[in-house]
């Protein structure tokens, strides 16, 4: 597991699961005697659930590629788990004649988590990455290539790269799309020449930089973006799909550029 492709969301996840397996140990009335582990179909239903849910929904975050489970993807089964144990954590809490300080903490574990699984892909600020990535080391946009070596940045030193023959290496500031140079597509052939025209059946991986921030969507069409692309740095064009690119960011996540106007090749 990427701990960089966590959102804050995924952070409130865990605190709660934290917080449920701790008050399964704590009571559940007030005479203090019993807890959670003393009680299989509590322990079960409202503590283990809430934790299992927390682990679906995490895992499925971390994931490249969608999993499912009985037909429901692995996020949205763990949603709906962590729904089902907060809904059976309220009423162990109504029918609860004098509740502990485990069946309450419980209740509240199981709100805060189903409410994280539930706001995450709609608000943008529990969408923001957990843990910041290091600032990549790159030349501006812009800039001239091959000043500073970064993550993913295509420099003149840099030969036969991921995706780049050393025969076939792109030019800094090629604009996607744009007709290869006259030498490269005499050393490239007619194959280079028809990949810098954007065919994707000859479609080879590249380095580029967007000029303006631009949002990357899943690859399953999912309407909320899973990260933005920022000027300056380099990303890799792994996939054409139509007009749109498949790219990879600096954390390993794949995803959708639609807009890919303007955009430059390293």
């Amino acid at each position: 597991m990427n701990i960089r492709s966590l959102s804050r969301g995924d952070g409130v996840v865990i605190g709660a699961a934290v917080l449920l397996f701790i008050a399964s140990f704590l009571s559940l009335d007030s005479s203090g005697v019993m807890n959670a582990w003393q009680s299989l179909h509590l322990l079960m239903s409202i503590f283990l659930a809430g934790v299992i849910a927390a682990a679906l929904i995490v895992v499925a975050r971390s994931l490249p590629h969608p999993r499912k489970v009985a037909g429901l993807d692995l996020g949205q089964f763990g949603t709906a788990l962590a729904i089902f144990a907060a809904w059976t954590a309220f009423w162990a809490l109504i029918d609860s004649t004098g509740p502990g300080a485990g069946l309450i903490l419980g209740l509240l574990g199981n709100l805060v988590l189903a409410g994280a699984a539930v706001a995450t892909p709609l608000v943008p600020q529990l969408q923001a990455a957990l843990v910041s990535a290091p600032r990549p080391q790159v030349a501006p946009y812009g800039g001239a290539a091959g000043a500073t070596q970064g993550y993913g940045y295509p420099g003149a030193q840099q030969q036969g790269g991921y995706g780049y023959p050393s025969a076939q290496q792109p030019q800094a500031g090629q604009t996607y799309g744009q007709q290869a140079p006259a030498a490269d597509a005499t050393a490239g052939g007619a194959a280079g020449a028809t990949q810098a025209a954007g065919s994707p059946a000859d479609f080879a991986p590249f380095w580029f930089a967007v000029p303006v921030a631009r949002p990357l969507y899943s690859e399953e069409g999912s309407p909320s973006p899973i990260a933005e692309l920022a000027p300056g740095t380099w990303y890799l064009a792994v996939e054409q799909r139509g007009q749109a690119l498949i790219a990879q960011t600096q954390d390993g996540r794949r995803g959708v550029l639609q807009d890919t106007t303007g955009i430059q090749r390293g």
